[in-house]
């Protein structure tokens, strides 16, 4: 008869034997996903899965007697049940748009390009200093809805003068949605030339915040959509092509990124689901319109702490502990597939260096101290464009420049309202063109 220390030892090896077959049936089913991308909610991938176990089930249990050959077949059971939860959506799969906002109107306009876009007009509050150009914000992302923090600069702008206009691009916010295909880069250029014509106010002042700099830049690489432009502002751009979008550069001064607390709230990545569709889209495994979960779903699911760090890395380090909340958590909106799409069209977009250096239309660069945007992301924008007239590098601040600490949002407004105005700028031109590369050095 077995010792007890034999017994031990036999049901131990039979329990990790056990483990073991739970994990090949897991492995099995995640690179199923991969293979068929997420096809029918992940049911192909579940059920091949599934008809794979039990068979080598059947045929690990052949020579057993009953009720021992049902054993291998809990692994089986095991694997399937884990995996299931991969295949069930947990938000509803029909787009939710965030509710409207209290202190602006959300109006929607249908562009010539197809895009139905939510639009949102700040008039000048200060009627003695009305300033005749309209001025458009174009936000940063991709396919994310305007943040609170922004609005309220937003607001700031209206109060010194200036009408503004902002529009979230298509797919974010309360923007309707494209389908999956038609998120490109291209297509947000179209988009911002078909807003200008939707507003049929003439030329526009326009900023470009993050991503949004990057289809500023490529507007104005585009001398059809530039006429459509006056003055341009480009702050802290994401790259403007495939060439830019692959240099391994270095960023700005320590930003807060592994410094400040953990954000907290739900995150999707905590549901089996979501975690398993998102990671596997950020490997480049799954397609951004896989068959694993619809755009409109994806949307619903991510929250704002699903950006983790990312929110971080957009403030100094010596802000870490006092990082304000950028949004509500109704405000909020991302789509992480369409802007995986966009960014993807970016890498895989020929340089735009050629015809940039056609760009006639004045334009200002921002570059932030604590920028965690690649510095040749922004520098490579200065050394293409003749018609950078200053570039202003901002002290203090992080990638979200405008973000109520302190007194940075009124930094920005003066550096952007001095540009507009073509009024000396309140900060030394710095970096210059010649002084690019003692500046990369400078800020390793």
């Amino acid at each position: 008869m077995p010792t007890p220390a034999i017994r031990l030892v036999r049901f131990t090896g039979r329990l990790l034997l056990a483990l073991a077959a739970v994990t090949m049936l897991v492995v099995v089913f995640l690179a199923l996903i991969a293979l068929t991308d997420g096809a029918g909610s992940g049911l192909a991938a579940w059920w091949t899965t599934l008809g794979f176990g039990a068979v080598l089930a059947m045929w690990l249990s052949r020579r057993r007697t009953w009720p021992a050959r049902l054993v291998p077949f809990l692994p089986v059971v095991v694997a399937a049940a884990l995996t299931a939860s991969v295949c069930v959506p947990t938000v509803p799969t029909a787009r939710r748009y965030p509710p409207a906002l209290p202190f602006v109107t959300t109006q929607h306009w249908s562009l010539a390009t197809g895009s139905r876009v939510a639009v949102y007009h700040y008039p000048p509050a200060n009627p003695g200093a009305r300033h005749p150009i309209p001025f458009v914000y174009l936000n940063g992302g991709p396919v994310r809805g305007i943040s609170v923090l922004d609005h309220r600069f937003l607001q700031l702008l209206a109060r010194q003068g200036y009408d503004v206009y902002a529009y979230e691009q298509a797919g974010g916010g309360r923007s309707d949605l494209l389908p999956m295909s038609q998120y490109t880069i291209s297509r947000s250029v179209r988009d911002l030339a078909a807003f200008v014509d939707r507003l049929n106010k003439g030329r526009v002042d326009i900023l470009g915040f993050s991503s949004g700099g990057a289809v500023l830049t490529r507007a104005l690489a585009d001398p059809s959509v530039a006429a459509r432009l006056h003055r341009a502002i480009i702050a802290e751009p994401g790259p403007m092509d495939g060439p830019t979008a692959h240099i391994a550069g270095h960023k700005g001064r320590t930003s807060a990124r592994g410094i400040a607390p953990a954000m907290t709230g739900p995150r999707s990545t905590h549901v089996p689901r979501y975690a398993v569709a998102f990671g596997l889209m950020r490997l480049g495994l799954l397609a951004p319109g896989t068959g694993l979960i619809g755009q409109a779903e994806g949307d619903n699911a991510f929250t704002a702490a699903d950006l983790g760090s990312d929110t971080a890395s957009a403030y100094c380090a010596r802000d870490a502990h006092r990082i304000p909340a950028e949004n509500t958590a109704q405000n909020f909106s991302f789509s992480p597939a369409a802007s995986l799409r966009v960014e993807q069209t970016v890498k895989d977009s020929p340089s735009v260096a050629p015809l940039l250096r056609q760009s006639r239309t004045p334009a200002m660069l921002m570059i932030a101290e604590c920028s965690s945007q690649v510095r040749q992301w922004e520098t490579t924008v200065l050394a293409n464009d003749p018609a950078i007239q200053r570039t202003q590098y901002m002290p203090g601040v992080g990638h979200h420049m405008w973000n109520g600490l302190d007194d940075n949002n009124d930094r920005a407004a003066a550096v952007i309202t001095a540009f507009l105005q073509d009024r000396p700028a309140p900060l030394p031109n710095y970096p210059t063109r010649d002084a690019i590369p003692a500046f990369l050095r400078a800020r390793k």
